[in-house]
């Protein structure tokens, strides 16, 4: 196959590997990197080689099923388990993603609010504008405004340089492990694995395969667009890990979200850094409110046995379009009432997605090393050993932080 050929095959097939994995960093995600780097330095920057190794074999693995039987997480999950396994998973999956939907509008007002503007105004028009590219747009069309989003990311990359940070410490970091062991420290690793590696990920990176049909042929190059989209992640995990750790972990300041990380970095890195800092910060919290959505009603639908789809109308698919407005409405409803318990529900959130990202990969793995449904596409030993090791050390982590936080030991986020 001619270079021109290969070329034309992948740009055919981009797309859901690089979107699934540059969404993951949602507004959640980056609060979770610009607290580790103010709060660590560059000391928790080594997490990022494990966990994308980890995330770029899970991903695959995922992407592979979609290409091979051209089906969703959920169908399978139901026509291999049943439907009540598969319905316990979605009713937990449908709160978590409620969650992360308010984080993400909670992100957008916040990233509005650094800019001057008001929530009472941005929260609206923000959650109609993806209402519509969603219910009245085409799979591909929406595909197209995606990708060009995730070039937005870059913003991140240029306030780690404009940071200015000592890059011999920096490599050292990435490379070479400090650990702590403190329940904060472990707090925070736990919460950049499961940042980086999310239930509604998997579910939404299958189902997008599908339906944009893409076939055995171009499975290779399927597998690159996911090696790209997880690497691109991580390097722009990287950059706000160093932002963060190079300006706000030296003069000691503690946050607790990314858009006060936005706002301490003004006076150490001028107007630019943090205007670059908040404005992709929206652009990344708008990315996760729709895509995040969209993968509950992926889900949901294909557990039930119904229509789901972009390319469906409300006429064709009602119960995807239903679910998808439902979830943004209500998200939008609780960001707008004055003292609701954002806080609780991103908790809970986040909470109710560690306990079933075990359950979601266990599922996974024992479907993409079934025979009858994968025949010479079954996993490979290494990526069995590599994906059974991720779900040990997050039961293993998660399990250590109940015992420090029942019997308090160290410090507490």
């Amino acid at each position: 196959m001619s270079l021109y050929r290969k070329i034309s095959l992948f740009l055919a097939v981009m797309g859901p590997g690089i979107i699934t994995a540059n969404i993951d960093n949602d507004a959640s995600g980056i609060t979770t990197y610009s607290v580790a780097g103010a709060r660590f330095g560059y000391g928790l920057l080594w997490t990022l080689v494990p966990t994308t190794i980890a995330l770029v074999v899970i991903q695959e693995m995922i992407a592979r099923m979609g290409v091979i039987t051209g089906k969703g997480l959920s169908d399978l999950i139901r026509e291999n388990y049943g439907i009540k396994a598969a319905f316990f998973m979605m009713l937990g999956l449908l709160v978590a993603n409620f969650g992360n939907t308010v984080a993400n509008l909670a992100g957008w007002a916040a990233s509005m609010e650094i800019l001057g503007l008001s929530k009472y105004i941005m929260i609206p028009i923000g959650a109609i504008s993806i209402w519509m590219l969603v219910t009245k747009g085409s799979y591909r069309f929406l595909e197209k405004i995606l990708l060009f989003a995730c070039l937005l990311y870059f913003g991140y990359v240029i306030s780690g340089f404009m940071a200015k940070p000592e890059w011999i410490p920096v490599l050292k970091s990435a490379v070479i492990p400090q650990i702590k062991w403190d329940s904060e420290y472990v707090v925070l690793c736990i919460a950049i694995i499961g940042t980086t590696i999310t239930p509604w990920m998997q579910f939404y990176l299958q189902s997008s395969i599908a339906e944009k049909g893409i076939k055995k042929e171009q499975y290779k190059a399927s597998r690159l667009d996911v090696i790209i989209g997880c690497s691109i992640t991580d390097i722009i995990s990287f950059f706000i890990i160093v932002t963060c750790g190079a300006l706000l972990f030296p003069h000691g300041i503690r946050i607790h979200e990314a858009s006060e990380a936005a706002l301490a970095l003004k006076p150490f890195a001028g107007d630019y850094a943090y205007l670059i800092f908040a404005m992709s910060l929206a652009n990344a919290s708008l990315l996760g409110a729709i895509i995040v959505p969209l993968a509950t009603a992926y889900y949901i639908c294909e557990a039930m046995g119904w229509e789901a789809g972009v390319n469906k109308t409300f006429k064709e698919a009602p119960q995807f379009m239903w679910i998808y407005t439902l979830t943004i409405a209500l998200a939008s409803l609780v960001i707008l009432i004055p003292g609701a318990p954002l806080v609780l529900l991103m908790v809970l959130s986040a909470v109710i997605n560690g306990l079933l990202l075990p359950f979601v990969l266990v599922c996974a793995l024992l479907l993409v090393n079934n025979k009858k449904l994968m025949g010479e596409y079954i996993n490979p030993k290494s990526y069995n050993y590599i994906s059974w090791g991720t779900v040990i050390v997050i039961i293993g982590l998660t399990a250590f932080l109940i015992v420090t936080n029942i019997i308090p030991a160290g410090g507490k986020i």
